[in-house]
């Protein structure tokens, strides 16, 4: 078999599985809402929140503006009295005096997740039994909780989440990363569910119930690993029930970003499921139309063989479904057509992405929050001194 057989049995499978994320993608009932629904129960929502910039204030206020019909108790967690997401806070306690909503101080540094820190600490002040847990750059509609309560109906489910999108890609290098989650992620995940039952969960909004969590040992396990969604959802898998998505959508807030931080946030990413699940992330590779098809022409300039025009045309049909998937993709999870412009960055995101692979198992260290960590298999973090 030459490479450039080869090469373009590889354009054609990565193309093979593009099409099979787009059309699992283009069938799910995305934003699809609950007509009406019986199942009310009450909720606390549990918000750790770090930090405060200029979208924190609508990202937590969009939690007060719901209209759920049940009972709701929300308690925002910070990790100090005077911290700047604290006077945020305050001031949306002071607006919304309806809300059951409380400002509780965090301050126990209890393992290196200090979202799951305050999970911990913000646990014995719960009233409910049903629980959301939910990032503090998340903004939500004002129906999210009526809908993504609902499928927790059935017994057999133990975990609601929600698919999310970068509302914000301000920066080129967000862009890149509006690409990676706008119209990749979703429909990978959705092919995850395609091939098994899910078994994993999304940290922009999760919804369990306190039984489930005290079956799997509650937040305290999760407190040395960087994906605490990841652990959580799979842990509960394990145990025997059901993890559902939630059609509606939700759009997470992010500061400005640098190409340089885009790139070190997504080698954390990287090494982090690479720790979680090994196998399924050295296969990914398989699935970068942009690298197969580009090797693929390549060999085909190179060779004088009588293939070569049609490993070339292989190439570029790849390339084209590649980008055009990539584009509805995002258009359905954003509802938007602002990122056809940046229809080009689609295959240079595809062999950044390649980079970040490579790097991905050159080493097990990472950067987050100013501390240096080293991520062991499982994904558990153990600090390395500075």
């Amino acid at each position: 078999m030459s490479i450039e057989f080869a090469l373009a049995a590889l354009a054609a499978l990565s193309l093979a599985l593009t099409l099979w994320q787009w059309g699992l993608a283009a069938r799910f009932p995305l934003h699809r809402r609950v007509a009406h629904s019986p199942f009310t129960p009450p909720l606390t929502l549990l918000k750790p929140v770090r930090g405060a910039d200029a979208d924190t204030a609508a990202c937590l206020e969009s939690w007060l503006a719901q209209t759920y019909p049940g009972p709701v108790q929300v308690l925002f967690g910070v990790e100090s009295a005077d911290a700047a997401a604290a006077g945020v806070i305050r001031g949306l306690l002071a607006a919304h005096p309806e809300s059951d909503a409380e400002l509780v101080i965090c301050p126990e540094s209890l393992g290196a997740n200090g979202k799951v820190s305050k999970l911990i600490q913000l646990w014995p002040r719960m009233k409910h039994d049903f629980v959301v847990i939910s990032d503090a750059d998340v903004h939500v509609p004002p129906d999210l909780l009526a809908n993504v309560v609902a499928p927790l109906r059935a017994e057999r489910v133990g975990l609601v989440t929600c698919l999310y999108r970068l509302a914000n890609p301000a920066t080129l290098a967000m862009q890149w990363e509006a690409i990676t989650i706008n119209a990749d992620f979703w429909s990978q995940v959705l092919q995850a569910r395609s091939l098994r039952f899910l078994d994993f969960a999304l940290g922009a909004v999760m919804v369990t119930s306190r039984r489930r969590l005290e079956a799997v040992g509650g937040f305290v396990l999760l407190a040395d690993h960087l994906a605490d969604d990841y652990q959580l959802g799979h842990r509960i898998a394990r145990a025997g029930a059901r993890i559902e998505l939630c059609p509606v959508v939700v759009d997470c807030w992010e500061p400005r970003r640098s190409w340089g931080d885009v790139w070190r946030h997504q080698l954390r990413w990287a090494r982090t499921l690479r720790a979680c699940q090994p196998l399924p992330y050295f296969a990914s590779v398989l699935g970068n139309t942009t690298l197969w098809a580009l090797l693929c022409a390549l060999a085909s300039a190179s060779s004088g063989s009588g293939r070569s025009a049609l490993a070339l045309g292989i190439a570029l049909a790849a390339l084209a479904g590649r980008i055009a998937t990539a584009l509805h993709n995002q258009s359905r999870l954003t509802g938007s057509t602002a990122h056809l412009r940046f229809g080009w960055l689609v295959p240079v995101k595809d062999l950044l992405q390649v980079a970040v692979w490579g790097r991905a198992f050159t080493g097990r260290t990472i950067s987050w929050r100013g501390e240096c960590y080293r991520i062991e298999r499982g994904g558990r973090l153990v600090r390395i001194p500075g």
